[in-house]
């Protein structure tokens, strides 16, 4: 497994994986809707698939001598590992923006989405989408990617939209608040991201090893 996991991520890996994981200082940037930051992420790894396909580094992987669900793990743990990765920044960067930034005018002013608790578990949300969009319609093929990111995208974008219009709601406009007052109802959110992103990646990567297995490479 550990060799799996090695030849993803130095062999099978585009470099724009790693790249994009730089759109996670997104979270930096005043007056955008910085939840795109975590869309860009997961783009950098469609990257990788579409090298993998190109190369048919899934069938070459199929060929060797490991069980087809290691397979899907393999790819499933270099997913995570540039999520997280990305994810550690987020918070970061968050909390500088919650601590040393946290007078800014340009941040205090802005009309989109603050860092705060709150985005963290949209983002978490976001790659949920992803590792269950995405990756589950990737393994019905093992092939085809074009079809299952176009709904990734389009289910993100809805996200990312519910995300900027719910703090305009009257009652939930602590949602992007970035002092105290606002954290009890953002620490909800978070918790639900969390619990999302375990739950969702855990029945996605089971329903993916289903799907890997009765298919004839």
């Amino acid at each position: 497994m550990k060799e799996l996991l090695f030849k993803e991520m130095k062999l099978t890996a585009s470099p724009l994986s790693y790249f994009f994981i730089a759109f996670s200082f997104m979270t930096f940037i005043p007056g955008y809707p910085i939840l795109v930051g975590a869309f860009f992420v997961c783009m950098g790894i469609f990257y990788t698939f579409q090298f993998s396909r190109e190369y048919n580094d899934t069938l070459y992987t199929a060929l060797l001598p490991v069980r087809k669900s290691d397979v899907v793990k393999a790819k499933y743990l270099f997913c995570i590992g540039i999520q997280i990765i990305s994810f550690i920044i987020n918070i970061i960067i968050t909390a500088i923006r919650l601590t040393a930034f946290k007078n800014s005018t340009v941040y205090i002013e802005n009309p989109l989405m603050n860092a705060n608790f709150a985005y963290l578990g949209y983002v978490l949300i976001i790659f949920t989408l992803f590792n269950f969009v995405f990756l589950t319609g990737f393994f019905k093929t093992a092939y085809y990617i074009g079809k299952p990111f176009v709904i990734y995208c389009i289910v993100t974008f809805i996200v990312v939209g519910i995300g900027e219009i719910l703090h305009h709601i009257p009652g939930l406009e602590l949602l992007n608040s970035t002092t105290s007052d606002g954290f009890s109802i953002q620490i909800i959110v978070f918790i639900i991201g969390i619990l999302t992103y375990i739950v969702g990646t855990y029945l996605s990567f089971i329903k993916s090893k289903k799907l890997f297995n009765i298919i004839d490479l």
